[in-house]
């Protein structure tokens, strides 16, 4: 996958196409992402220890992972990524700017 937890990301297609979140999970064996405030969906919910009150509650769902793009650090615009070896270790790099991803 070209992204993982804790990147910032962009929706570029899709009922949230535009905004930008944070990866909450990854889960690479169903291609899939978390991003925070996006994907937003209503859920009904029985009362339990956790909920004792039940009702509709506001979650975020999963979103396929081809559908958001890593903003590039330098200039905050999506960008393509791209695999470099440095020091022996395999690093994710920003297309646009040539910055380093993976700090």
């Amino acid at each position: 996958m070209h992204v993982k937890k804790g990147d910032k990301v962009m929706v570029i297609t899709g009922k949230d196409k535009g905004k930008t979140g944070t990866i909450l999970a990854a889960y690479p064996k169903k291609d899939r992402v978390l991003v925070e405030g996006i994907n937003v969906v209503k859920k009904h919910a029985k009362p339990s220890q956790a909920n004792p009150q039940g009702g509709i509650i506001s979650q975020e769902a999963p979103i396929h992972v081809s559908n958001v793009m890593i903003l590039d650090p330098k200039t905050n615009e999506p960008t393509r990524v791209g695999f470099k070896v440095e020091d022996g270790k395999k690093v994710r790099v920003a297309k646009k700017s040539g910055e380093i991803l993976d700090k």
